[in-house]
């Protein structure tokens, strides 16, 4: 007797930093889309879908975002592989993960509505299948590469300041950092170098902007280009 073949998925976890209007202090958000059918109808899961035989993984994590938040992020990394027996109900589901990082800007333009929604990190319900350990996972991933990596820049623009580029720091580590002591590691990193130009408009003392290491990519693949 024959058994039955497991069923391959992509999913993908989408990083944005969002405001709280009413303090001010940025926290680390996702796009969550509702499910409109069994098992888990009516709960919030990440964007993903089942994988064709004719997509390449990252083609497909692509195209399931755009199809469901409109986004197109410009940091997007292969995270994990989630195929735990029983993990969901009926035949078989491994789920090969991405996760992504998307300015704030970009976020704000994403597809919402009734199906479509952003959640922050801090207060996540309980999501379909095993997506909340799913969230976790990519959450420390995204905190133990921002310790040693530059995949702090893909949440900024082209250019930004150092209090900008210390808001994402802060936001993703959950703990406020000493302005100083952020400057002199950051400079002394040489991970991005000013631009000579200058935050227009401001009341007091401009700030300066900088610009990340161009010759550097955010996330480096090794051979596997």
């Amino acid at each position: 007797m024959s058994q039955q073949q497991a069923v391959l998925a992509v999913s993908t976890v989408i990083f944005a930093l969002r405001s709280d209007p009413t303090t001010g202090i940025s926290t680390v958000w996702i796009p969550v889309v509702r499910r409109i059918r069994e098992p888990h109808e009516g709960r919030w899961a990440l964007p993903g879908g089942p994988l064709r035989v004719d997509d390449d993984l990252e083609e497909a994590a692509r195209s399931h975002l755009l199809e469901t938040t409109g986004l197109t992020p410009k940091y997007l990394e292969q995270l994990y592989a989630f195929g735990k027996v029983g993990r969901s109900p009926g035949p078989r589901v491994v789920s090969i993960v991405y996760w992504a990082l998307v300015e704030s800007d970009e976020a704000a333009r994403a597809t919402v509505g009734e199906n479509v929604t952003w959640l922050s990190t801090d207060e996540l319900p309980e999501l379909a299948f095993d997506h909340n350990l799913i969230v976790d996972y990519a959450l420390w991933r995204l905190r133990t590469k921002m310790e040693y990596s530059r995949i702090a820049h893909a949440f900024l623009g082209d250019t930004f300041t150092l209090a900008q580029l210390r808001e994402v720091h802060e936001a993703v580590r959950q703990k406020p950092l000493d302005p100083a002591n952020f400057r002199r590691t950051i400079e002394s990193s040489k991970t991005v170098v000013p631009t000579g130009e200058f935050v227009t408009g401001a009341r007091h003392r401009p700030a300066r902007l900088y610009r990340y290491d161009g010759s550097i990519d955010l996330a480096d693949s090794g051979p596997l280009q």
